[in-house]
């Protein structure tokens, strides 16, 4: 009966032990710190919460074959950490086609001239795997273009009516209304 207890207190002890660990990487100190991005015109208001992870001289967007962090052809939660959120206030237009107003999570699967952009109704979750098809309220293919630098930190901004995500040597934009 001692035994018993105590390999309870271990066990519940090792359970609040991993759930500090998580809190704390994810929430204290990430490796990949939370961002936000927003777009305001007029009554139209737009935010995208993500986290930033760092490029650390990796091969960001490749071939799977090469070591790339992010393989082309295959499901990124766009970004690091919990599921990148887009949140708009008013109906958009998302890349030529009409997204009502609400919360979202976004995921790509990205490619080296297009990215595949999915907009599920699944947010604020651990996105380790691909979300359910049947949350699925679009797909938009939207091509890619090249920055001449290298950018550090994976970025998620508005410029000119468009969403944009920038990393390493990559630009997409989607645009929106």
């Amino acid at each position: 009966m001692k035994a018993l207890k105590i390999i309870i207190g271990v066990v519940v002890s090792l359970v609040v032990l991993a759930g500090l660990f998580f809190v704390y990487s994810l929430y204290v100190n990430p490796k990949s710190p939370l961002g936000s991005a927003e777009y305001i015109d007029g009554d139209k208001e737009i935010t995208v919460r993500y986290y930033r992870p760092f490029k650390k001289d990796r091969l960001i967007f490749g071939d799977s074959a090469d070591g790339a962090l992010v393989p082309y052809g295959v499901y990124w939660r766009l970004g690091a950490n919990l599921t990148t959120k887009l949140t708009t206030n008013q109906d958009l237009d998302f890349a030529g086609r009409t997204l009502p107003k609400g919360s979202y999570g976004l995921y790509v699967y990205p490619y080296a001239e297009n990215w595949l952009v999915f907009v599920h109704t699944k947010t604020g979750r651990i996105s380790f795997n691909e979300p359910e098809a049947e949350g699925i309220i679009m797909k938009v293919n939207v091509p890619v273009t090249s920055l001449s630098e290298s950018l550090e930190q994976f970025t998620i901004d508005f410029v000119d009516s468009s969403l944009r995500f920038r990393w390493d040597t990559t630009e997409v934009l989607i645009p929106i209304h």
